[in-house]
């Protein structure tokens, strides 16, 4: 036998035994196969130390677990959160709610020496603090305008996964029902804020514009300096914003129940004219301190002197039992909830 012909015979026995078909050409091992490939032990090491392939014979961290989930908690939030402010729709309505306190400061400021509607004790209420324009947007815009843009953030918050048919895939990850919907109210509290926020910063620099900066004048008749009313402009907004919070774990309760988002949004604004409605009958008083929208023109309190803390502390205990109960319901409804889309 010749030189060649023993070197291809030992070749072919080298094959088989790694286990190669002879004759055919090893394909490269893929970077996902290196990672799932178990590597070979060395003698040297451990039992433990063989499978763990740290080589130190560590055991893992046993708060690693806890941490990597509150991480992919904080990634989950944080991706939704982009979602959200990228939106242009969600983007477009923070720029309506913008502006109505602009429109409004520009037609008092060219209707204000008009008295012929008998508003003229409104009017120079604002004219004569610029700081008072925040207050009157927040009155014009919390009962219709900013619950319209929480609600179509929060209701479209599970409907619109599931109609868009990528909630199972949510749930595919290790995320959790829990965490995932836990995710998805905070995501929609924290729009609401953003709209709060929003409509407090367009009004206060439309007033610092077009009105006298100086001391303000409270609805109880005392001046109070504008640093303090800076302060007073700060703890509404978190009251506001409190209430926009209990409304949208009204519309993220009822996004649960349904696969077609501008029903859960619908279904929200209907709730809310409804209440409205039902604040107009005197006979339904007793039924009034009850309703969500009756607490979200509670804001006023921070205009008396003192501030009226017994109606804001009302006022937020009914916003606080508004999340416990319809986040609850979202929960059981979510929880055991069958995921078809």
């Amino acid at each position: 036998m010749s030189t060649a012909e023993t070197r291809a015979t030992e070749t072919r026995a080298t094959e088989t035994r790694r286990g190669r078909t002879p004759g055919l050409v090893p394909v490269t091992e893929t970077l996902r196969t290196a990672e799932r490939r178990i590597p070979d032990a060395d003698p040297a090491l451990t039992a433990a130390e063989a499978v763990e392939g740290t080589g130190q014979g560590s055991t893992p961290d046993a708060a690693d677990g806890p941490r990597r989930a509150r991480g992919a908690f904080w990634r989950l939030l944080g991706s939704e959160l982009g979602l959200t402010f990228r939106r242009p729709r969600n983007l477009m309505m923070l720029a309506v709610l913008a502006s109505v306190p602009a429109v409004l400061g520009l037609a008092l400021r060219a209707f204000g020496g008009d008295d012929s509607d008998g508003m003229g004790g409104f009017i120079q209420n604002v004219a004569g603090n610029s700081l008072m324009l925040t207050f009157v947007a927040f009155s014009f815009l919390v009962l219709l305008l900013m619950p319209v843009a929480v609600s179509v953030v929060a209701g479209d918050s599970v409907a619109g996964e599931a109609g868009g048919g990528t909630l199972r895939y949510l749930l595919a990850a290790p995320a959790g029902r829990t965490r995932l919907l836990a995710v998805k109210y905070l995501n929609a509290v924290v729009f609401a804020y953003a709209v709060t926020v929003v409509v407090a910063l367009s009004a206060l620099v439309t007033g610092l514009i077009l009105f006298p900066v100086g001391p303000v004048t409270l609805l109880s008749g005392t001046t109070i300096s504008m640093g303090e009313g800076l302060l007073r402009i700060l703890v509404a907004v978190g009251y506001v914003g409190a209430g926009m919070a209990a409304l949208a774990a009204v519309a993220l309760a009822l996004s649960t129940f349904t696969e077609v988002s501008i029903g859960a949004v619908a279904a929200t604004l209907v709730l809310v004219i409804v209440c409205q409605v039902l604040r107009a009958f005197p006979e339904l008083s007793a039924v009034t301190p009850y309703l969500l929208p009756t607490r979200f023109t509670s804001f006023d309190a921070v205009l008396r002197s003192p501030m009226d803390l017994s109606a804001l502390r009302d006022g937020l205990l009914a916003f606080g039992a508004y999340i416990v109960l319809f986040c609850s319901i979202a929960w059981a409804r979510f929880s055991g909830k069958d995921i078809t889309s």
